[in-house]
């Protein structure tokens, strides 16, 4: 399961690993709020540029790449109940009771998931959330909408990932310095992981429409579980990373 990078700006940068684009970009209808969005946009990567690039940048000096491995590792099985939920929400039991067998491997055997014993097994890794769910269940996923620090989200991502919340482990650590250290550490490992498609990003002609364009396109990705008419630029990359 990839890990959702959603924290200012920049998380949406998983979803940019092709071409930029080279010229304007026609309006799109699902953004009905492009002038505020741009507003918000311009103020993330503000705040980017001056405090999360730096802490991050810090990061990758300090802490050596194996043991970022164990960190991404533990929050992928961290975050692996939503995935399990929502397949069985979906109509899809097997795949459910599947995800709780890796689950259970990993959080064990894997130390807490740190290892990853489970895919060794042949026990596939998912990538599941409610606002998926909510798709399978009929609901449009409403207008693109780029929030303060947490980044784009459409109102049914938004609010699938309220409700997956619920279902993050890490969110019922008792221990308050525990809980928010571990949250501040995975947004951290997050933002170093998007270091290198910086440049991709704010090489295309208009960044705020190749986000918006890349962030709805993955989405609509993930929804028809890879199944799409033409060859997906994004298909390696996805949220669940943000």
């Amino acid at each position: 399961m990839k890990r959702k990078l959603k924290v200012i700006l920049l998380p949406v940068l998983i979803l940019i690993s092709g071409c930029s684009y080279q010229g304007p970009l026609a309006p799109d209808d699902s953004d009905p709020y492009e002038k505020t969005n741009r507003g918000i946009f311009e103020f993330n990567e503000d705040l980017d540029k001056a405090v999360l690039e730096p802490v991050a940048d810090g990061y990758d000096v300090i802490i050596p790449e194996p043991v970022q491995s164990g960190f991404i590792n533990f929050f992928n099985n961290a975050e692996y109940p939503i995935t399990i939920v929502n397949l069985l929400l979906q109509g899809k039991p097997l795949e459910s009771i599947e995800g709780l067998f890796r689950f259970t491997i990993n959080s064990t055997i894997g130390l807490l998931g740190i290892l990853d014993p489970a895919s060794k097994m042949g026990l596939n890794a998912n990538d599941e959330d409610f606002a998926q769910t909510l798709g399978v269940w009929g609901v449009d996923q409403g207008s693109y909408i780029m929030t303060p620090f947490l980044g784009p989200y459409t109102v049914r991502h938004g609010f699938g990932d309220l409700i997956d919340n619920v279902f993050n482990p890490i969110s019922y650590i008792d221990n308050g310095v525990s809980r928010y250290g571990l949250k501040i550490i995975d947004k951290i490992q997050e933002r170093s992981d998007l270091s290198a498609l910086e440049d991709e990003l704010y090489g295309s002609y208009d960044p705020y429409q190749y986000l918006r364009d890349s962030y709805i396109q993955n989405r609509n990705y993930k929804m028809n579980n890879g199944v799409t008419e033409e060859v997906d630029e994004f298909a390696d990359i996805d949220f669940e990373d943000f």
